[in-house]
Parts: C-alpha cells; sequence; structure tokens
C-alpha cells in the first residue's frame, strides 16, 4: 500500500502545474478487501492550458529575437491580408498583430474591401513574395465567394507560406521533411509535448478532415517522433458508428465545426480530449451578447478526461505562436 500511495503522490506532483489537478478518492475506497488498493484512486481531469504554453513559446521567440537583433540582423517581419469586415477574422487578425508587438516582431495589416477581385488579390499575394522585407505572409480565410482560395493559396511562394497550407509545404510534412506545419495541427503538438503526454500506441481518433487540421493532425500524430507514434483513424460525417468508434479513443481530437457535437457517452474515461472548434453563439447574459462555444460539450465531458483544452484558453493560443514560430523560422531561412 505504501508504494501504491508513493506513486499516486508522485503522479499529482507531476501534474501539480495546474490547480485542476486535484487527488480524489472513488465512492467505497474505504471498504472491502481492497482497501487502499490503486484502483480505488483517480486523478481528476487537468487542463490543457494553450494561454500559459503559449506564453512561454513568446518568451522564447522574443528572446531570439533579441540574438537576431544584437548580431545587427533585421527582426522578422509577418503581413497580414484581410479581405472583407468578417469580424472573426478581423479579430483574429488583431490578435496576430498584438503577438507581433510582444516579440518584438514587425507587423503589416494589408486590409481590402471584400469588392476587390480574384486578379487584383494575385497581383496582391505576387507583390508579397516579391518583397524581401517580408519574411512571411497569410490571407486570411474565409476569402468572399467570388474568389477561389486555392488559386491564392497556390500563388503563394512556399517560402513565405507560414499558414503551411500550399502543396508544397504539405507535401513536404507528408513526407516528413523540413517545412512550415499548419499553425493548429503544429500548436496542438506542442501542446501534448509540453504536458508531457503520452502518445505512442495510443489509438488518437480525429474527428474532421480538413486540409488545415484534420489531414495534417493525422499524419503528425502517426509519424516517429515524440509525440506521435499513435495509431490514428480519422473520423468524419461519413462514418459508421461514430460515437462508438470515438469512444476507443485514447486521444480525440475533434475539430468538425458542429457545436458541443461531442458529448460525454462519445468519450472513453480518462482520455485525453483536443476541441479545435470555436463559435459564437447568441447570449444574453453575456456582455457581448455571445459566447465562444467549442465541439466538445465541455460541462459534461471534462470530468471524463485526464487531459482536456477550453474553448479561447486552449488551441487558439497555440495556433497563434505556431504562426510566430513558422515566420521565425523562415526568417532564419533567409
Amino acid at each position: 500500500m505504501l508504494a501504491e500511495l508513493e506513486l499516486i503522490w508522485s503522479l499529482v506532483y507531476h501534474r501539480a502545474t495546474s490547480k485542476y489537478a486535484i487527488l480524489s478518492e472513488a465512492p467505497h475506497a474505504h471498504s472491502g478487501p481492497e482497501m487502499g488498493s490503486l484502483k480505488h484512486w483517480k486523478i481528476t481531469m487537468q487542463l490543457l492550458d494553450g494561454k500559459a504554453c503559449s506564453a512561454k513559446i513568446r518568451q522564447e521567440i522574443a528572446k531570439t529575437v533579441s540574438e537576431i537583433k544584437a548580431s545587427g540582423q533585421r527582426a522578422p517581419h509577418l503581413a497580414a491580408v484581410l479581405v472583407g469586415n468578417d469580424g472573426a477574422s478581423q479579430n483574429y487578425v488583431a490578435f496576430k498583430v498584438k503577438d507581433c508587438a510582444e516579440v518584438d516582431f514587425e507587423s503589416t495589416t494589408i486590409r481590402l474591401e471584400d469588392t476587390i477581385s480574384e486578379q487584383e488579390l494575385l497581383a496582391k499575394v505576387n507583390e508579397l513574395n516579391n518583397n524581401d522585407a517580408i519574411d512571411g505572409f497569410i490571407v486570411q480565410l474565409p476569402l468572399p465567394k467570388h474568389i477561389d482560395e486555392n488559386k491564392i493559396i497556390l500563388a503563394i511562394n512556399p517560402a513565405k507560406d507560414v499558414d503551411g497550407f500550399c502543396p508544397e509545404n504539405v507535401g513536404r510534412l507528408n513526407l516528413g521533411l523540413p517545412t512550415f506545419i499548419s499553425a493548429t495541427p503544429n500548436g496542438i503538438m506542442e501542446l501534448l509535448k509540453r504536458y508531457e503526454i503520452d502518445t505512442e500506441g495510443k489509438h488518437c481518433v480525429i474527428l474532421g478532415r480538413s486540409n488545415i487540421v484534420g489531414t495534417p493532425m493525422a499524419v503528425l500524430m502517426s509519424r516517429n517522433t515524440n509525440p506521435g507514434n499513435a495509431t490514428v483513424t480519422i473520423a468524419h460525417s461519413r462514418t459508421k458508428s461514430l460515437a462508438a468508434l470515438c469512444s476507443t479513443a485514447d486521444i480525440l481530437i475533434v475539430a468538425i465545426g458542429k457545436t458541443e457535437f461531442v458529448t460525454a457517452d462519445m468519450v472513453k474515461e480518462g482520455a485525453v480530449v483536443i476541441d479545435v472548434g470555436q463559435t459564437r453563439v447568441p447570449d444574453d447574459s453575456k456582455k457581448s451578447g455571445f459566447r465562444n462555444v467549442g465541439d466538445v460539450d465541455f460541462e459534461n465531458v471534462k470530468n471524463k478526461c485526464s487531459y482536456i483544452t477550453y474553448v479561447t484558453g486552449g488551441v487558439g493560443p497555440m495556433t497563434r505562436a505556431s504562426l510566430l514560430q513558422n515566420t521565425l523560422k523562415a526568417n532564419l531561412r533567409r
């Protein structure tokens, strides 16, 4: 029993980076022949704090930028092209500008009317491709319906594609070659790494198959790396017995774009749950008139998890930090 208690407390110490790591006693743990057995104890869920992790990453980047400038080189420069007045896109770009200032990057925001033609936008992309003062740039999605997003992505110079969306960078990712990894999948991998979550041999179910999150996430989780070496299943809207499949996952990554789609019955006890979704829903109780909701029913799922992210403080900040990492990488490659 002493050995078991020592193990329990070592686990508590290991997870003590979060106030949500709590040692608790299961019902009836005081009775029966197994009294004091490890099976009567459990560790409650721990939040995967993307805000804290991203703050640490920004500190690391700022230190590197200071060294770059001390050596006489210019700071990294990130540009963002924003077409139209989509509220979520404007907020996201504003966060990127703030992040750049914190790590001492140069930043440029190019605001264009939503009436801009596809050819005019392609010309702007070409201009940025040829601007040696800019290390990397993004074209914020979504774009107006009259513009083919794929044409725009294909026009971006792969060496400046810090979003990691263009075919060359996607191909290099699949081949395991150095490249710009899409910011959200890379941010999730960084989160798993910094929390020392064991992924080797685990069953990872990825709910969603987009080119931006689901597909690259599957590649990264199955790769012979740490984190990685997981057995990966990609699930989607046509998957049979979806709830039953999700409930087998040791690691469940949800990027399906449907609010609170994943419910408690779809989650395995002790699973790691990563919620990529973020949708604004009306809420009269909030000053803003809305609240942000993920693809996971957080309140009812959290108590089944060993680790879980939460909306606004989980994947989002890590995505932004990964964009900074890619921009720094582009600068150092010059």
